[in-house]
């Protein structure tokens, strides 16, 4: 495993955290550093996780707190999400609600700064 999974690119002004395929306890360290370092760049972060397949529990907690930081600084953390599993523990935990999830990169760049949450509500 590469000490930093987590790839942190700018596409259209905003700050991309690209997902690895498995977000666990191994690496959630590593979101959260990936993540600090995009929110020092902007208070908007898109976190992709198009390729991710798995995202358990510490992966999540680190996302809610960034959406904590991010709205604290008035901004917002927009996933892109589009594997079953990811869009079921973002159902099944409720905390797709709590975010803009979105179902390609370019719907999340193009969403308004305002945006409401869960874009893709439906397949939750």
């Amino acid at each position: 495993m590469s000490a930093q999974p987590f790839e942190v690119s700018e596409v259209g002004g905003l700050p991309v955290v690209a997902g690895p395929e498995e977000i666990d306890i191994r690496n959630a360290g590593q979101l959260r550093s990936a993540l600090l370092t995009a929110a020092a760049r902007h208070s908007t972060v898109l976190v992709d996780l198009s390729q991710t397949e798995f995202c358990d529990s510490s992966g999540l907690n680190v996302l809610v707190r960034a959406l904590r930081r991010a709205q604290a600084d008035g901004g917002q953390v927009r996933l892109v999400a589009t594997r079953p599993a990811v869009l079921r523990i973002l159902s099944v935990t409720g905390i797709g609600h709590l975010f803009s999830v979105y179902g390609s990169l370019d719907e999340a760049l193009a969403a308004a700064p305002d945006a409401g949450t869960s874009q893709v509500s439906a397949q939750l």
